[in-house]
């Protein structure tokens, strides 16, 4: 039978390449659920494309757009974010693709999860915000979390077949970004349209200015933490600027295993939703001789300060993490409307990693209030 998917935020770069893979393998998936923030006229183009049984616009005042453009079709409308954790339970879904972008992330997998529902993580905020509430529930519920980020579906791949052997450490790799190799002076200066430019990878705009600053790489940290339970020194990160291995798993024994491949987000998004199967697929093939020189660096953690700060947020757990994820969200945003230079996103975050209090064992509402109360400093400060 084919699986019924729901992709949570269907206009985004992981979102559109889920379809992309979906329709490549229609035999294997049908699309369910399509959800979009404010992108109406895309969500309607993916509407009539796939026929999926409802969509939803989080952004209410478009609401009326879409249900008309949608008016010819058996397509259920719905709105607002309230919705999207509604649909995620419906009896049609098998497996939910969370690609929504940031904190807005949480709440929908939360009741997709206690809907029972396969989950297909490309959202690493979610468990950077809530890391021990989420993989708690989980277990709870006997829900299988996939991996979709490239780094943690290479950690995923190495491990099968290997789940009865304790972990050593793992390695996540780091492109290194638009500046590797740049110094602060050079940073000082950089503008959007310079942070916007990623030498390997096609992704939407916070994910790849998180990548120029090396934050994505700290929210990856933390995400891999609690996706393979790992103590917070099993972790490593190394800069390889090639992007063809794709993360490192080191066993007991010394033995590493790597996973490669072209630097193409449709494989691990189709490695998670075809999991235990490996579906055959016509994308481009990897050739060691278009890449005679495969190099590793380690991150300069003193230029960029982001991958340290995420490093020192998950050493002292509790709301550190979720304070980091939510001043981060304000910074990029803020760095791409120009109103803050791309330095002091660094300096933001850290300030409201001291000035918000700590909580050792949050809850799911200290979890809320910790995400207002950090955008709310983060705001302050922006506009200061």
């Amino acid at each position: 039978m084919k699986k019924r998917v729901a992709i949570l935020g269907s206009t985004g770069s992981i979102g559109t390449q889920a379809l992309e893979v979906i329709q490549a393998q229609a035999e294997a998936f049908e699309v369910e659920v399509l959800t979009a923030h404010s992108n109406a006229d895309l969500l309607i183009t993916q509407a009539i494309a796939v026929q999926p049984n409802a969509v939803v616009i989080t952004q209410e005042d478009l609401y009326e757009k879409v249900r008309d453009a949608l008016a010819s079709h058996p397509i259920k409308v719905y709105a607002g974010l309230n919705s999207v954790s509604s649909v995620v339970q419906m009896d049609t879904v098998d497996i939910v693709l969370t690609a929504m972008v940031g904190y807005a992330g949480l709440l929908p997998t939360i009741k997709a999860i206690e809907a029972g529902k396969t989950i297909a993580l490309a959202n690493k905020e979610t468990l950077v915000v809530a890391g021990q509430l989420i993989t708690d529930l989980a277990k709870e519920k006997a829900v299988n979390i996939y991996p979709v980020d490239s780094e943690h579906s290479a950690i995923f791949q190495c491990l099968t077949g290997e789940f009865h052997n304790p972990i050593e450490k793992i390695i996540l790799t780091a492109s290194g970004g638009p500046f590797r190799g740049k110094d602060r002076t050079f940073l000082e200066t950089v503008t959007r349209a310079q942070a916007l430019k990623h030498p390997n990878w096609e992704m939407g705009a916070k994910i790849t200015i998180d990548s120029a600053s090396l934050m994505n790489k700290g929210l990856e940290v933390i995400e891999a933490k609690w996706l393979f339970g790992l103590q917070n020194n099993q972790i490593e990160v190394i800069v390889h600027p090639q992007s063809i291995v794709h993360s490192l798993v080191q066993f007991e024994d010394g033995s590493l295993k790597a996973q490669m491949g072209l630097p193409d987000m449709k494989l691990p998004i189709q490695y998670a939703l075809g999991y235990p199967n490996r579906l055959k697929s016509n994308y481009p093939r990897f050739n060691f001789m278009d890449y005679p020189q495969l190099t590793f660096e380690k991150p300069d953690l003193e230029t960029f300060q982001n991958l340290g700060l995420a490093f020192a947020a998950m050493e002292k757990g509790g709301n550190a993490p979720c304070v980091l994820n939510a001043a981060n969200e304000v910074a990029v945003a803020a760095f791409l409307r120009e109103e803050i230079g791309f330095l002091e996103m660094s300096d933001l975050i850290s300030d409201c990693l001291a000035k918000v209090a700590y909580i050792a064992s949050p809850s799911l509402e200290d979890y809320i209030q910790t995400d207002q109360e950090a955008r709310r400093l983060a705001q302050e400060r922006v506009h200061a």
